[in-house]
């Protein structure tokens, strides 16, 4: 397991609380908000906007990350931390790896989440589950003709590898 870098601003945290509050308080979203930080300095913040987007992943955290790659025109985010009111989801935990984020600092944790309705619970659990034993359906159709994307990138000369 790797250290969380020391020094987290207890000021991001308690902004991207505020952020998460007023959300709800002013009817916009669900009860969550997220800052990326780069060299003490905040890159992006955003809320939850899952409802008025009508974007299942417009998660604050997604959304913050999106905002932050597009504000320093990048796709990397390796040098910034990310503040959450929350304690990540499945999916913004996978993101924010993909992000290569430094670290992550939240307030609430998945149990806070889970008493307010917002229970993580059950992906944790599917998760950790054979593919075939998921709940919902998956299955790999044309395989061969599909890895033909794959042979394409290998033998790409100008791609970017992330």
């Amino acid at each position: 397991m790797q250290a969380v870098p020391p020094e987290p601003n207890p000021e991001f945290l308690r902004r991207a609380i505020h952020l998460a509050t007023q959300n709800v308080v002013t009817g916009a979203g669900g009860p969550f908000a997220a800052l990326i930080v780069k060299d003490g300095v905040v890159v992006a913040e955003a809320a939850n906007s899952v409802t008025a987007a009508n974007d299942p992943t417009a998660h604050g955290e997604i959304n913050a990350i999106r905002a932050a790659a597009k504000a320093l025109g990048t796709f990397t985010l390796a040098g910034c931390r990310l503040y959450t009111s929350c304690q990540p989801c499945p999916m913004c935990l996978a993101a924010a790896y993909w992000a290569r984020l430094d670290a992550i600092y939240y307030g609430a944790s998945a149990a806070d989440a889970a008493r307010a309705g917002f229970d993580d619970a059950f992906l944790y659990a599917e998760l950790r589950k054979d593919a075939a034993e998921r709940q919902l359906p998956a299955a790999q159709l044309l395989g061969d003709e599909a890895w033909a994307s794959f042979a394409a990138w290998l033998a790409s000369t100008n791609k970017i590898e992330y």
